[in-house]
Parts: structure tokens; C-alpha cells; sequence
């Protein structure tokens, strides 16, 4: 079985809590106005991987960056659901912890039978587009106010009432060829005030 990605980040602090595996998967069929990486929205402008391997690079991870956990983000990750929800079958079996974004509300998604085995494998859920009018960045992970943390499991329960004290955080690598990468929450406008226009530019591409 093979997904459909943008890219994977080995190790990041910024995607969830602790120290995790980060996967962007290609593809969304929602598009939310004012969406931060929109070059993840054509499925077309992805790579496709297969679960195994992606497996591989999870647990190679594990061994040499002592993840704690995975997150899926997009694109839209339930709009590959049957893969995702293998992947994270397997990634639970690491003893690894699961975090998901969808822009769906996660009503509509238990309504779906091929959603359940990434909902059932998934310790939190981030629910809901984003809305460009409500534009909120004072909560962790989250873009808009409306977007809302379902803790499914009880791994990260414990941060359900201190969530607010979690500062939202953003990592910009620089590759051997120059090349820029971000990732975090950030603003475009935020994005474009740290770099130049150029910059910004490379970056766009490079994502």
C-alpha cells in the first residue's frame, strides 16, 4: 500500500508534543482560504511512498532520534485514510504515540468506515478547517479558534487543561546547498517578515 506525500521531517519539536517523526501527506480536498502551505492541496505534486517503507524511516527514527511519537499533517490526511490508518497501526505497535490534523470535524469522520482505523489509532486529533477570520495562534498547533483538540487516548490527557501554557513554536533548517525550510505554525506575513522576498520565494519552492 502507498500514500501520497509532500515530505516527512525524521525528527521535529514543533509538530506536537515532544520530539516527533513528522509526515505531510499530498492532497487536500478541503482548500481553506488563506491555507499556509497550499502546495500540498494537488495530489499530482506528490511522491509516493509505501507504508513499509515509511515505516522504516519511523523506526529508524526511534532507534536514532528517540521520537516519542508521529504526526500526520497535510494536505489532508484523511483524505488517505486506509494507509494512514495501516501506518499508524504499526507506528502504535512501536509503542510510538499518533497525532493527526484533519480539516474535517471528527463527527462527520466517525460517520466513515474507512476512517476508523486511523481515529482508533490516533491518541490526539486536531478537528476542523481553518478560517482565515479567525485567525487565532495562541494555542499550540492550531491556526484558527474554531480548530479543536479531541484527546482520544490517554497519552496526552495530562495536557488538556495546560495546553494554553504551550507556546506555538516554528524550525527553520538550512541545507548544505543553502536551501530554507520551515515548518511550525507561522503566518505567510510572519514568514515573509523573518526573510526576504527571495527568500520567501525559495522556501515556497522548496516546501
Amino acid at each position: 500500500m502507498e500514500l501520497i506525500i509532500h515530505r516527512y521531517l525524521p525528527v521535529t519539536t514543533v509538530e506536537g508534543p515532544g520530539k516527533r517523526f513528522c509526515l505531510w501527506v499530498q492532497g487536500c480536498s478541503i482548500r481553506c482560504e488563506g491555507c499556509g502551505v497550499p502546495w500540498t492541496w494537488a495530489k499530482e505534486n506528490g511522491e509516493k511512498v509505501s507504508v513499509e517503507q515509511l515505516y522504516k524511516e519511523i523506526k529508524k527514527s526511534q532507534k536514532e532520534n528517540n521520537i516519542e511519537g508521529v504526526t500526520f499533517l497535510g494536505g489532508e490526511p484523511f483524505d488517505q485514510p486506509e494507509a494512514l490508518g495501516n501506518l499508524a497501526e504499526m507506528v502504535r505497535k512501536l509503542g510510538l504515540s499518533v497525532m493527526t490534523f484533519s480539516g474535517y470535524l471528527i463527527e462527520d469522520l466517525r460517520k466513515k468506515t474507512e476512517c476508523q482505523k486511523l481515529l482508533a489509532s490516533a491518541d490526539l486529533l486536531i478537528d476542523g478547517p481553518f478560517v482565515q477570520k479567525q485567525l487565532d495562534l495562541s494555542r499550540p498547533w492550531v491556526g484558527s479558534s474554531n480548530q479543536r483538540y479531541h484527546f482520544l487516548t490517554v497519552r496526552y490527557r495530562h495536557l488538556e487543561k495546560k495546553i494554553i501554557d504551550i507556546d506555538n513554536k516554528v524550525e527553520v533548517r538550512v541545507s548544505k546547498d543553502g536551501s530554507v525550510s520551515v515548518n511550525g505554525m507561522i503566518t505567510q506575513r510572519n514568514l515573509e517578515e523573518l526573510f526576504d522576498a527571495n527568500d520567501f520565494k525559495r522556501i515556497k519552492n522548496k516546501k
